[in-house]
């Protein structure tokens, strides 16, 4: 296999953090674009007899012996590699052994830098205990613009076998090493260099109040230390020390969207609250009319008229029919059916899937489970089914997809629809088969369906790629569309007795595949047993709702967790993770959070931002036909642009009264008590506490009058304040985005200590 082809077969091991590049990536000539950069071992901590450094030039994956192996796991270990002249290094490569071998390197760090003592970090990995090559892509740009290195250092961190020494069988480098490309990276590395060091300059002659020093090397080299806005805030408060007026510019900028990156990069705060309709009509007899307790079953909302649609589902003896209605602003359920058969509409049925679209108020079903016992030919047709939500009439598009081209009988498949295209896509799901054909429940292989397209307004069923090793069939997975990048994203699932924890994006447009992460890093999001997704289009955000664990054997030590993808940045967040501890946890936490569960329903309100759930199987080995009825909303909260602001006036006002309190304590206490006391967050026990104990400031006989914030010694060059004022500046401009501030680092932390 030569390189490029090399290449071509690792491009799947690749997880890029920026959506677009993932496509354009799959679109670029490899061959024409990156080459093999030459290297040569220049430095190493440590190796075994044989086991040479320089054995990682070959790729002999049947030679034992051909790898380098350091004489200890204690670090630092390492190896250095120098290029043959500055490069651009966007992947390396590792190859391995033929067997699995327990010193492969479970966690390893990649440095790159023009000089051996000056590296940043350019990946933080691990390969998998295999025998295939893994390559990964290094970080190789700074603010959207390429860098070159002369040394890359790879520095092992743990092995595979515990207390095994480390082993590196083979190291390719690709990149771009064209002397006139990398010569014009060099250029902007320099200038970049050169730039940010006069900045660290600039940032360190204002702290410390060397005015006509800052003046003249700005006036010089016109580099500027920040965007305009934070110069004036800082001229406002360090300088002039105007409160009032800082509050007023805090206050522009806010509301100009400039703290927006901030919150964005907050983590969310989760919020369950439990549903209770306003007024609970009943029938004749008494009973209540809403759903009751199901697993199993669809449903999808309108985000339009703010409207839940559910269907069906398994109550713990029997397959329901009934279609109901939520109305969300006025709390109302609705049945519209309690038997859709009977109304022209599908079967009793559970483990199918429904799609709804809300431009043209249509909802569509597919699928259903069949118990063994009537999986009857005549019975095994699979069957499709739309409800016109304006007419409240069903329409039967046909008796079976499957003699149209589509898939045949399924359950436990994913089923999304592309709104504007008018095209549903289903993939997945365990395909039935007539009882005593050798593939009922119990059979050691199942048949799943592969991944369809129906276009509704020609009614055609089209198969887009067949059950295969790039794209796996299964069941229990989740399957999102997202409407802007016209992607289908993949996650999770059970196939046979394989549990999935891939994720894949499969492009509508191109219909090629992409493996965003092959699962086996336990650093994202582990999936459950059934666990429920959703898309934001507009955040780019994919959510995973997990309870049961997919081990029956361990549902008796089950979580609830909550997970965010963010999508271009290719990064989980775990909201939260709770514990289950059986029933005092079912007792304490069912009107806190749902109990952890499967077989439930989870939809999205993406213009709102609110998730919605219902029902499940709680999975109690007691109670195996036990179904839940719950009704549950979700609310991911981060800090809004009104909180940071108040904030921002909290720390300013905050400040402002320290000083008072110098000079005068009587007009310090009554701004304390009331210009002060109006944006402390009073509900917030730590700012609380933080608010009172100012008052400490007043009573110049306690301890409590040295104050850091205010008795910092001043610089001879300085006003008076100066250091405390400078302190507020820094807490203030941690709001904005980092493009816009002075740089995060200080000149005088560089100076190396002897």
């Amino acid at each position: 296999m030569d390189m490029d082809e090399m290449i071509k077969s690792n491009l799947d091991h690749l997880s890029e953090s920026d959506e677009s590049s993932q496509f354009h990536f799959g679109h670029r000539t490899i061959a024409r674009r990156r080459e093999k950069i030459q290297y040569t071992v220049y430095k190493w901590s440590s190796y075994s007899y044989n086991y040479l450094p320089e054995n990682i030039y070959y790729d002999r994956p049947s030679d034992q012996l051909s790898r380098w192996s350091s004489d200890s796991n204690n670090p630092p270990q390492y190896l250095i590699l120098k290029l043959e002249k500055p490069a651009v290094v966007e992947y390396i490569l590792f190859g391995k052994y033929e067997k699995t071998h327990v010193c492969n390197l479970r966690k390893f760090k990649v440095y790159g830098g023009l000089t051996e003592d000056h590296m940043i970090e350019l990946l933080d990995g691990g390969l998998k205990n295999d025998h295939v090559s893994e390559t990964f892509q290094l970080r190789h740009e700074i603010e959207g613009n390429p860098f070159p290195c002369r040394y890359i250092k790879i520095v092992p961190l743990q092995a595979w076998g515990p207390s095994f020494n480390f082993s590196i069988w083979y190291v390719e480098l690709i990149g771009n090493n064209r002397w006139e490309e990398v010569k014009h990276s060099m250029n902007w590395y320099n200038t970049y260099k050169e730039r940010e060091a006069i900045r660290l300059c600039l940032k360190h002659f204002r702290q410390r109040c060397y005015t006509e020093a800052y003046e003249a090397l700005m006036k010089k080299t016109n580099i500027v230390l920040e965007h305009p806005i934070l110069t004036q805030l800082h001229t406002l408060l360090v300088i002039n020390g105007d409160f009032k007026a800082c509050e007023d510019l805090v206050s522009q900028a806010c509301n100009e969207g400039m703290f927006d990156q901030y919150i964005s990069q907050q983590d969310y705060k989760p919020d369950w609250t439990p549903i209770e309709p306003v007024s609970i009509k009943k029938t004749d007899h008494g009973i209540e009319i809403r759903p009751g307790m199901r697993g199993g079953h669809q449903m999808c909302i309108d985000v339009l008229t703010e409207t839940i649609y559910m269907f069906g589902g398994w109550d713990g003896n029997h397959d329901l029919a009934d279609l109901w209605s939520y109305h969300i602003p006025t709390h109302t359920w609705v049945c519209i059916s309690h038997d859709t058969e009977r109304d022209g509409g599908p079967s009793p049925r559970s483990c199918h899937k429904m799609c709804l679209d809300y431009e043209r108020k249509q909802i569509f079903t597919l699928g259903r489970y069949l118990d063994p016992s009537m999986r009857t030919p005549e019975k095994l047709k699979c069957d499709f089914h739309m409800y016109d939500i304006t007419s409240q009439q069903w329409t039967f598009i046909t008796e079976d997809t499957a003699a149209m081209g589509g898939p045949r009988l399924i359950f436990d498949h994913q089923m999304v629809i592309d709104i504007e295209h008018q095209t549903i896509y289903v993939f997945g799901g365990r395909v039935l088969s007539p009882s005593g054909t050798g593939t009922d429940d119990r059979s050691p292989e199942p048949v799943f369906s592969g991944l369809y397209s129906f276009h509704i307004p020609s009614n055609t069923w089209t198969l887009l790629k067949e059950d295969c090793p790039m794209l796996k069939s299964r069941i229990g997975h989740s399957m999102l569309f997202h409407p802007v990048k016209r992607v289908l994203y993949i996650f999770a699932g059970q196939r046979s007795k394989e549990y999935l924890n891939d994720f894949l994006m499969y492009n509508v447009n191109t219909k090629t595949i992409h493996l965003i992460s092959d699962g086996k890093k336990k650093d994202g999001c582990q999936a459950g047993f059934t666990q429920r997704a959703t898309l934001d289009p507009d955040l780019n955000e994919i959510h995973v709702f997990s309870g049961l664990s997919r081990d029956k054997d361990k549902r008796d030590n089950v979580k609830n967790s909550f997970w965010v993808y963010d999508i271009h940045k290719d990064k989980w967040s775990c909201i939260y993770k709770n514990e289950n501890s059986g029933q005092q946890y079912w007792m304490k936490m069912q009107h806190v959070e749902p109990v952890p569960r499967f077989a439930h329903q989870l939809v999205y309100d993406h213009i709102r931002k609110i998730h919605y759930l219902f029902g499940g199987n709680p999975g109690k080995d007691s109670l195996p036909r036990l179904r839940l009825d719950d009704f549950w909303s979700l609310k991911l909260s981060r800090p809004s642009t009104e909180f940071l602001l108040r904030r921002c006036r909290f720390l300013i006002r905050k400040y402002r009264f320290l000083e008072m309190s110098t000079q005068a304590p009587r007009q310090a206490m009554t701004y304390l008590q009331t210009e002060l006391a109006n944006v402390v967050d009073h509900n917030d026990p730590e700012e609380t506490k933080e608010f009172q104990l100012l008052t400490s400031s007043l009573f110049p006989c306690t301890s409590a009058r040295d104050h850091s914030d205010v008795n910092d010694a001043e610089d001879e060059n300085s006003t008076p304040h100066f250091t405390q004022r400078t302190q507020l500046f820094d807490q203030l401009i941690e709001f904005f985005p980092e493009s816009m501030t002075q740089p995060k680092k200080n000149l005088v932390d560089l100076v190396p200590l002897c």
